[in-house]
């Protein structure tokens, strides 16, 4: 598996690198829809699925994950798969990982209680457990993953956010 993702990681790097003009684009759309109450169904253009619930504190009916929760398991599954791509680039063999997120709340801002408190994460920890090269090695295969994880960017920095109100 490694060779297999080092040769598709090269092939991808070759092709942008003589065709830049095609690294940029729309990601795909994602369309939330209330299924019933705090229940919401995304769907997107593959057929790919979620269903989220809100905690029953807030009216919700804890019939699936949170919103927030996705989030944190977006940055673990992407952080995860760009370590194992960077470990692949390096020729790491029997590389192994584990990622755990969690992070820090305050409910007062998603209720809109306080408007000094954000409605999002205060904090974010991203714990990375993983074996198969030397600590050193390890350390920068992790950091590198963080770094270059689009998902974890995003929590990272300022991404200008635009709402429309479709019709």
């Amino acid at each position: 598996m490694t060779e297999t993702i080092r040769t598709a990681i090269g092939n991808a790097s070759a092709y942008l690198g003589e065709h830049p003009d095609e690294a940029r684009y729309t990601d795909s759309l994602a369309t939330a829809r209330v299924e019933d109450g705090l229940r919401i169904r995304v769907d997107g253009p593959n057929g790919e699925t979620l269903t989220t619930d809100m905690p029953g504190a807030v009216g919700g009916g804890d019939g699936a994950p949170s919103p927030g929760w996705f989030l944190r398991a977006a940055i673990a599954a992407c952080v995860s798969s760009l370590a194992v791509m960077r470990a692949a680039q390096l020729g790491f063999e029997g590389f192994e990982c584990e990622v755990e997120v969690d992070s820090e709340s305050d409910d007062r801002g998603i209720l809109g209680l306080d408007d000094a408190v954000p409605g999002g994460p205060l904090s974010l920890r991203i714990g990375i457990r993983m074996s198969g090269a030397a600590p050193d090695r390890l350390e920068e295969v992790a950091r590198w993953a963080v770094d270059h994880c689009p998902v974890s960017d995003a929590m990272k920095r300022a991404v200008p956010v635009k709402v429309e109100l479709l019709e």
